[in-house]
């Protein structure tokens, strides 16, 4: 229906934009980690999968008010800006009928864009594919009507730096949706560190395997569907008091062991892959997002806050 592309509206002739030259060390191993992870496609595509992170998208997002997209969309055809676009599961399950109308860009450092590429053929859904830094795009200044960008710019070399440089390409009045992790307990700092300290040594393949006895016991710990009664708040560790399934609390204070009941082995492995493998994985505090978005020209219109991270729509002003 539609001749003229998202890659046609910004001036671009090529599918492929490499410039990992110019990333440091940390950034490229953290895109050869992501695209090792987004090339096991059976470890992610569940239906199980699919309907967990499709429900927490909308939760983070929209309130669980997907009506809210119709407003974020209104006014003509947009221009989505995917920024970190990965294997395009979440453009496609947030999004999803709604990118029939609209001209949607997946940037991504990995070359997991050919897997986006493939899934969104798959799915019927017409999109263009960038293999870029997000740091480092060639797309002009204003140009762009929303960027999405779900759990990627931690790991970029500096979060700050990707709000900021990509806050450029926003039109104004456009929006700016992203998710970034929060800060932990302290023992899960330490351990969470300390684990993807001894994983940086090995390959991939060596690294998914050398994780499975920890999902392993994660799953176990899920099993015994014990809960805990922390008497008292122990601020110093960031413990907090109250009722909490033994597994949730060894995931939240001590060792991210994910477990769900309806995911197997192989998708739990996936998402402790994604969390211990890239070098570059900051965390934040809510004083040091808002921050970023007021120095980037962002109004924010919705912050959830939530253990696991900060999800932000704001604005450009």
């Amino acid at each position: 229906m539609f001749a003229v592309t998202a890659l046609d509206r910004l001036g671009i002739d090529t599918l492929v934009y490499t410039k990992r030259e110019s990333s440091s060390n940390k950034q490229n191993q953290t895109a050869d980690a992501f695209g090792f992870k987004w090339s096991k496609r059976d470890t992610y595509e569940s239906e199980a999968v699919k309907e967990a992170a499709r429900c927490w998208l909308l939760e983070r997002y929209c309130g669980n008010d997907p009506r809210l997209l119709d407003d974020w969309l209104a006014g003509g055809r947009k221009l989505i800006l995917d920024a970190g676009c990965g294997a395009g599961l979440s453009a496609l399950l947030l999004f999803a009928g709604y990118l029939t109308y609209h001209d949607y860009l997946g940037v991504d450092i990995s070359n997991s864009v050919e897997v986006a590429a493939l899934r969104f053929q798959e799915a019927g859904i017409k999109g263009d594919f960038l293999q870029a830094n997000i740091l480092d795009l060639p797309i002009p200044d204003e140009s762009v009507d929303i960027i999405f960008s779900e759990g990627v710019l931690h790991h970029t070399d500096s979060t700050r730096d990707a709000i900021l440089k990509l806050a450029t390409k926003l039109k104004r009045a456009g929006r700016f949706l992203f998710y970034v992790y929060a800060k932990k307990a302290l023992i899960r700092e330490f351990t969470d560190d300390a684990i993807r300290g001894y994983l940086a040594e090995l390959s991939d393949e060596v690294a998914w395997e050398v994780l499975m006895p920890l999902t392993k016991l994660g799953a176990e710990l899920g099993k015994l569907q014990i809960e805990l009664d922390v008497p008292d708040d122990i601020p110093y560790l960031g413990i907090k008091a109250g009722k909490i399934d033994l597994q949730r609390f060894f995931y939240w204070n001590i060792c991210k062991a994910y477990y769900r009941p309806d995911y197997n082995l192989a998708e739990m492995n996936h998402v402790n892959f994604d969390w211990y493998r890239p070098l570059n994985c900051h965390r934040h505090t809510e004083k040091e997002i808002r921050s970023f978005c007021q120095e980037a020209g962002l109004e924010i219109e919705r912050f959830d806050s939530q253990e696991s991270g900060f999800t932000v729509i704001a604005r450009k002003i």
